[in-house]
């Protein structure tokens, strides 16, 4: 039995695989549609894109779903990944980053944007200010 090798393109920070017409690789445009999915983009951004109606990315969205036999576009770009449709150009970055020394590797060290306020001590403190009581 002949297997077909897919040919490889990059779309949205994704490599996309597709293959011929009865093949088990999806077509140029559905590899490109579920890239976009992948990375977050909407039907009519996606449409905007590729030069079509939102509605003819809804139609390719629609028939993805089918064929990963998924209920919403998180799922069907998970069985895309698993089926070796796409896959993220960073997923090497994102091993690394797993390393222990990975606080090393940054640019610059993270810097708390908010400075913490505890409920209690102004609670307590508003009290004690104008209080008859006290």
């Amino acid at each position: 039995m002949h297997t077909i090798e897919p040919q490889e393109f990059e779309c949205q920070g994704f490599t996309c695989r597709f293959g011929p017409r009865n093949s088990q690789w999806p077509s140029r445009v559905q590899a490109q549609v579920i890239a976009c999915i992948a990375a977050g983009l909407t039907h009519k951004e996606i449409a905007k894109l590729r030069g079509c109606s939102p509605r003819t990315v809804s139609a390719t969205a629609s028939a993805l779903l089918y064929y990963l036999n998924a209920h919403r576009a998180a799922a069907a770009v998970a069985e895309a990944m698993r089926r070796g449709w796409i896959a993220p150009l960073l997923l090497a970055l994102m091993i690394t980053a797993i390393t222990p020394d990975a606080p090393a590797l940054r640019h610059r060290q993270p810097m708390r944007t908010r400075t913490p306020h505890s409920l209690t001590r102004l609670v307590s403190s508003s009290r004690g200010a104008g209080s008859a009581s006290a």
